[in-house]
């Protein structure tokens, strides 16, 4: 699988001295000696911590189960943190908040993500009684944390991801609704409202709810709830966010009440946490728990009752040998001990027993597995309560007088992006995100990738054909494709084709017997209503559902409050009243002076390419878009080795805005070109003198791009030079369309691929890329 040892180093693989990396079974090896050295703590010998070595080390080279990406990427190394989720406690005091600063940063830099509940934080422009001053209240300090996390690079591979919550009854709750209208603002986060029954209730009545000062307790104000819940749904309908939390429910099933109160989760929403813990995360691949049973596939109840137990001594094992970043998280993970055993491959698992995702009998078999994991899971966890006692705060907890448990909590579906990708399943219990694609390899050709299911099935059942897979390739889905079977049709359907109703149906399947709660992305259409929205989080709340995170296609390839007035005439007629910020456009348009030279807008649709150059801080990325007419966008990534992001971002922008301007692209090109900077000047190897001067290079390479429509000149060449073998024409004709990048805002920051929204995380399943928040 070339693709999963391209995300293995990327990402997981510890570098060597000389440049080498370690293969994937030395990394597997690591990590399971490092875990199983747990077992000394409690007397085990060493032929046994061999043998466990052994088992541990099996379940993970034979891809059966995959621990959080913090693991793999840690243990047996100097940092040693093991751990994926975090929340911690913002207090109300100056002290308190930037004590919580600090140790998001120490957290990012070890590898974790963080959850904050905001909720404590007085309310903006009240009275600060030590200061005479006035809070500037809870949005505020989340554009500090958010400054803080992007100046963090997070274990050395990657930015660290948050999740920001607010409770609905807090008096700034309508700017917390609003404050990512913009997807550039605060965009190290992910934001939920932390709902309450009361509030649900209330909208359900259409009455009126409290507001309540978390300073003093005390109600301030009441709003509509229905209103509230509308201004939810508008901007959630609009790029996504925010989700929603429902925290009483989390608190329902709270394990360790007397420890503390559940107010917020980790940056995905799918482990709710008590302020400073920490919990550790792991993924079993259902694709490879299939066997044959009188010549029909089934699944192997004893194998996946083995790789769970095995699982869940391994999550356990991992808190003993875990390097905590902070003493009091240390001590709270150690007094309940929390682990969170998920699932990845679901969806494969149902394309293997032939049964539609948007079916009964699918849902029910998403039941009857994670029942299955969390009975298997707890009767591990009592065997190592007999062993080794039970968990700390069991005194009290739900569990006291039932059943002695060594874990608070066993069970998590958590989004599996990159681990999944290692181990060729599908993510989480999500839908396949598409039965073929394209992706990028390292020399940036793009080649077809198609699901082997579908290509074995399409193999084995006799409508396989080169063509077929370039067009499914092409368009994604085998839906209305005629060669296809109408069964198969069914069993491949994509995320984006699923009724949002199914997408809710198969989460409250797995939350029942989930102890935590279930990261699952609500897949709508471009086309879906903002009632559509409603209806969602109602039927979420109805089902069980401890959170709903939804995302409309398309709705964060564009600027979310439009400047023109186009768009604005057509909001008009919808059943929506028109957002002001439409009128406030035509207001301002009719300001501008005549004579002032406006851009043309932004093209919905650009063709053009990426180019990688390398310079005095390491590579630029330099993107060139074009539409019929001419270049008219430019935009650059300086990758992770760093460089100066900000002045290169502020170029291309300037740029852009330039050429869709009218101004000549020679004349652009010859302000740019020659510009010097130190750092590319005194580095060996590079050949442009600027990031100015790259931008200029790779703007005159591809000044002819749209060009009587000309797109095929993109790096045609390299299409015919690296087609696979076997592929036909028509697939020649893909990949050549492949290699013609759409641009979009939501571009994977590698490759430039269009990137997947699932489970609060973006994914490109072309590079690996991945990031929460």
């Amino acid at each position: 699988m070339p693709n999963a040892r391209v995300v293995l180093e990327k990402r997981y693989l510890k570098k060597e001295d000389d440049g080498t990396y370690e293969t994937p079974e030395a990394m597997f090896y690591r990590v399971a000696s490092v875990v199983a050295g747990a077992e000394k703590n409690y007397g085990i010998n060493e032929k046994a911590i061999k043998d466990l070595t052994r088992e541990f080390y099996t379940a993970m080279a034979n891809l059966e189960f995959m621990p959080n990406s913090p693991t793999l990427m840690n243990a047996g190394r100097d940092l040693g943190q093991l751990s994926a989720c975090f929340v911690l406690p913002v207090e109300d005091s100056m002290e308190d908040i930037f004590d919580a600063l600090k140790n998001a940063a120490i957290i990012h830099k070890s590898g974790g993500g963080t959850g904050f509940n905001f909720s404590r934080l007085r309310q903006k422009n009240s009275m600060v009684r030590s200061t005479g001053g006035v809070a500037s209240g809870p949005v505020s300090f989340m554009k500090v944390f958010n400054a803080a996390t992007e100046a963090v690079k997070q274990g050395g591979t990657r930015r660290g991801a948050n999740m920001g919550i607010l409770r609905v009854d807090h008096p700034d709750i309508l700017e917390f609704i609003r404050c990512k209208e913009d997807n550039k603002d605060i965009n190290n986060f992910n934001i939920s409202v932390a709902v309450t029954e009361t509030f649900m209730r209330a909208v359900e009545a259409n009455s009126h709810y409290d507001l309540i000062d978390p300073h003093s307790g005390k109600e301030v104000g009441q709003l509509p709830a229905k209103d509230v819940f509308a201004k939810i749904v508008d901007h959630a309908w609009r790029n996504g966010e925010p989700g929603i939390i429902f925290v009483d429910r989390m608190n329902r099933d709270n394990p360790t009440p007397k420890v503390g109160e559940i107010e917020a989760t980790n940056p995905c929403g799918e482990q709710p946490l008590l302020p400073n813990e920490a919990c550790n995360l792991g993924s079993i691949n259902l694709k490879l728990m299939i066997t044959e049973k009188d010549g029909q596939p089934a699944i192997d109840w004893e194998r996946l009752g083995y790789i769970t137990r095995l699982a869940t001594r391994f999550l356990d094992d991992v808190i003993d040998v875990n390097q905590y970043p902070l003493p009091v998280i240390e001590k709270m993970v150690k007094g309940n001990r929390k682990i969170g055993l998920g699932v990845m491959g679901f969806a494969d698992l149902l394309i293997l027993l032939k049964i539609p995702y948007t079916s009964d009998e699918g849902a029910a078999y998403a039941e009857k597995i994670m029942e299955f994991i969390r009975t298997e899971s707890r009767i591990e966890s009592q065997r190592l309560a007999k062993e080794r006692s039970v968990f700390p705060n069991f005194k009290g907890s739900m569990y006291d007088g039932k059943i002695k448990l060594r874990n608070a909590t066993l069970t998590t579906i958590a989004p599996t992006g990159t681990i999944s990708m290692i181990c060729s399943a599908s993510s989480g219990v999500e839908p396949l995100f598409a039965v073929a694609y394209t992706k990028t390899v390292m020399d940036g050709t793009a080649l077809i990738e198609v699901n082997p299911l579908f290509e074995e099935y399409a193999r084995k059942y006799g409508f396989y054909s080169h063509e077929l897979m370039a067009k499914t390739a092409e368009r994604g889905t085998v839906s209305g494709l005629t060669e296809v079977p109408q069964w198969v049709q069914d069993i491949f359907v994509t995320a984006q084709e699923i009724k949002p109703e199914w997408h809710i149906k198969i989460q409250a399947a797995f939350q029942q017997y989930t102890d935590n709660a279930v990261s699952k992305t609500i897949n709508f259409a471009n086309s879906a209503t903002r009632d559509d929205v409603a209806e969602a989080f109602r039927l979420a709340f109805e089902l069980g559902c401890k959170g709903i995170t939804v995302y409309r296609d398309g709705s964060r390839e564009q600027q979310v409050l439009s400047a023109g007035t186009k768009d604005c005439e057509k909001s008009k007629e919808t059943t929506t009243p028109p957002l002001s910020s439409c009128q406030e456009a035509e207001e301002i348009s009719k300001k501008k002076p005549q004579e002032t030279i406006v851009p043309r807008p932004r093209p919905p649709v650009t063709v053009g390419v990426t180019e990688k150059i390398k310079i005095g801080c390491g590579n630029l990325y330099v993107s060139v878009n074009a539409d019929e007419k001419s270049i008219c966008e430019v935009f650059t990534n300086t990758g992770r080795a760093g460089g100066c992001s900000s002045q290169s971002e502020a170029t291309s922008r300037l740029i852009s805005i330039a050429m869709r301007s009218g101004i000549s692209v020679d004349a652009i090109i010859e302000q740019i070109r020659g510009i010097r900077c130190p750092a590319c000047i005194r580095k060996e190897g590079v050949n442009v003198t600027s990031c100015p001067d790259a931008i200029a290079r790779v703007i005159r390479k591809y000044k002819d791009i749209g060009a009587n429509g000309n797109t095929a000149i993109i790096r045609r060449n390299q299409a015919e030079e690296h087609v696979s073998p076997g592929l036909e024409k028509t697939e020649k004709a893909v990949i050549k369309k492949a290699q013609v990048a759409v641009a979009i805002d939501n571009a994977c920051p590698d490759c430039g691929m269009p990137v997947n929204h699932e489970s609060g995380c973006v994914v490109c399943i072309h590079c690996g890329y991945s990031k929460c928040g």
